[in-house]
């Protein structure tokens, strides 16, 4: 069961995500992958996964991170390991709707994103657009998250998905 919000609170709350998920996109699009971990509570979780998955409730995901400390090494992984030509990013993030407040406490909200993709000598592309759906917790003045799922609308999607979304 959600909690009711008043407008006020629901406007207040929609700001700080839409601060936070500005905050978190910036660090993507500077490919800074080793503090993309830190917008997560210890145990937080991340999970990319396709729509179909997400509507039938299948635990399937093309990425799938329980804890900040799998989140460190896919980072490691990518920034030491991976070989992937060089690209830029740009990450949009809009329509936040705050869903309401749950028993423990987290914020619970959605939103759609749409990630471009330009590769060094080629043209931008869209990579992946799709819906956040998120559980955050409050930590004094700020907000992490506890649960992240990136549900992508797409039924192909590159291969050479290498950062978060």
């Amino acid at each position: 069961m959600l909690s009711e919000l008043s407008p006020v609170e629901r406007r207040d709350l929609r700001l700080l995500i839409e601060e936070f998920n500005t905050a978190y996109a910036r660090v993507l699009d500077e490919q800074n992958v080793e503090s993309w971990p830190d917008f997560f509570t210890e145990d937080g979780f991340y999970r990319v996964t396709a729509r179909e998955n997400a509507q039938e409730d299948l635990p399937v995901g093309l990425v799938w991170c329980e804890g900040r400390a799998m989140m460190r090494d896919r980072a490691v992984a990518i920034r030491s390991t991976m070989v992937f030509a060089p690209r830029y990013l740009r990450h949009f993030n809009s329509n936040v709707a705050v869903l309401g407040i749950d028993e423990a406490g987290h914020i619970l909200s959605e939103s759609n994103y749409l990630v471009l993709e330009t590769l060094m000598e080629d043209e931008t592309r869209i990579l992946q657009a799709g819906m956040y759906r998120d559980r955050f917790e409050r930590v004094g003045d700020s907000l992490l998250l506890s649960a992240r799922d990136c549900i992508y609308d797409s039924l192909l999607i590159p291969n050479d998905m290498v950062f978060p979304v």
